[in-house]
């Protein structure tokens, strides 16, 4: 029982999630509260990680045996990978406007340009999201018990719900240019023969992309 309630927990942050990035709740509380809207992205953030704790504790609460567990070589090989994986969010995160991310740009009054040209990083040259990439790898390479098999599911099948809907506000605002870009490059999982050499994300025009 405790399992199903991990997935209702998890579904129903994720639909608030969801929900308070949606542009039509932005939209909501833009027409009627336009000068919260500077602290929106800032209060996303924050209500985004307090929700997540009552589902972390559910986690951390729930009994359960180990389903596998990495050990030996295999062990050092999992780590080495989610190694790599923290070292590649480090190095992608160069690639965002961090201060825009997390909120800051906005509390401070600078503005936000949403009509931005469209541009990739190096990382955006292999995978569209690098990002749920990253952590779709930091997932499956740790030990598994019945609630983070759960989590680990509920995850990966909302990154791939999610980036979905996410790639519509991106086609929407790049139209033909996303198009092209998806057609060429994977969304969640590198493959090595799917892929932008650099000349043809120069023809995109290589800089950074904020999503």
């Amino acid at each position: 029982m405790n399992l199903a309630e991990i997935g209702l927990a998890w579904l129903a942050y994720f639909a608030l999630h969801s929900l308070l990035a949606s542009s039509g709740v932005k939209i909501w509380i833009g027409g009627r509260w336009s000068r919260f809207m500077r602290g929106y992205r800032i209060a996303y953030n924050l209500i985004a990680s307090v929700a997540l704790l009552p589902v972390l504790w559910l986690i951390h609460a729930t009994e359960s045996g180990w389903l596998w567990q990495w050990r030996g070589a295999w062990g050092w090989l999992s780590d080495a990978i989610a190694l790599a994986a923290i070292a590649c969010f480090f190095a992608s995160a160069r690639a965002y406007d961090m201060g825009e991310f997390l909120g800051l740009r906005q509390l401070s009054g600078h503005p936000v340009d949403e009509l931005r040209t469209f541009t990739l990083s190096s990382f955006h040259r292999f995978v569209r999201h690098p990002w749920y990439c990253i952590a779709l790898v930091l997932i499956w390479t740790r030990d598994m018990n019945g609630p983070l098999l759960v989590s680990a599911l509920s995850i990966t099948i909302y990154f791939i719900v999610g980036s979905r809907l996410e790639e519509r506000k991106l086609i929407a605002s790049y139209g033909e240019t996303y198009r092209q870009y998806m057609a060429k490059v994977p969304g969640l999982i590198p493959l090595p023969w799917k892929y932008l050499s650099a000349t043809e994300a120069r023809n995109f025009g290589v800089s950074r992309i904020c999503r």
